[in-house]
């Protein structure tokens, strides 16, 4: 397998990938809360079909997940009293963006800090023949790991790691790599970005 990045390839999905960025951002007032009693109120002013919602804990543990079902305005009535004092988080993923919006819960009481609010950036991978194209907004500067497993098709019990590598964040990640005997097994690629894992079967 061979990266064969060029300066030439620069931008190549670029405008997909800004366009995305800004999805959130031209939503004004993405999402509201209210919070009455024990009744919380997560209303997403542009929901999109498709997307998911989650909540989790502090560890990643998965509480609550539906996949929003209508583009348009979503409102859903939550009871967080249950859930033991700590620290919370919804996440909407939508795109190639996850919106996380933490809360704390303390005897009952939710409390919500949009100033603890974070956007993640998902990489973006395109297969185009035996060409892989992958891309990545690293607006906070966190790295992104790449590695490439290869299956041969006479031997499934035993993938091979053909590249691993680790791209420091510059704002804008970019790389292509050649997948070789593509007709003699499978690929799988596997990236690592903030604290997250992504996937993809090829």
């Amino acid at each position: 397998m061979n990266n064969i990045f060029t300066n030439t390839r620069k931008g190549f999905l670029m405008v997909t990938l800004f366009a995305t960025m800004l999805s959130f951002a031209n939503e004004n007032d993405f999402y509201n809360i209210n919070v009455e009693a024990s009744k919380t109120t997560l209303t997403l002013n542009y929901a999109k079909e498709g997307s998911a919602l989650s909540i989790k804990d502090l560890n990643g543990s998965v509480l609550y997940s539906e996949t929003i079902k209508a583009t348009g305005r979503y409102k859903r009535e939550f009871d967080l009293s249950f859930l033991p004092n700590g620290d919370y988080k919804f996440e909407v993923d939508k795109d190639l963006q996850i919106k996380e919006i933490p809360f704390t819960l303390n005897s009952g009481v939710v409390t919500f800090n949009k100033n603890e609010e974070k956007l993640i950036y998902k990489p973006f991978i395109r297969v185009s023949g035996d060409l892989v194209y992958i891309s990545k907004l690293a607006l906070d500067g966190e790295d992104l790991k790449v590695d490439i497993y290869f299956t041969k098709n006479n031997n499934r019990s035993h993938s091979e790691l053909v590249i691993s590598e680790n791209i420091k964040g510059d704002a804008t990640i970019e790389k292509v790599y050649r997948l070789e005997d593509l007709n003699q097994g499978k690929y799988q690629v596997i990236l690592h970005a903030a604290d997250r894992r992504f996937e993809k079967n090829i």
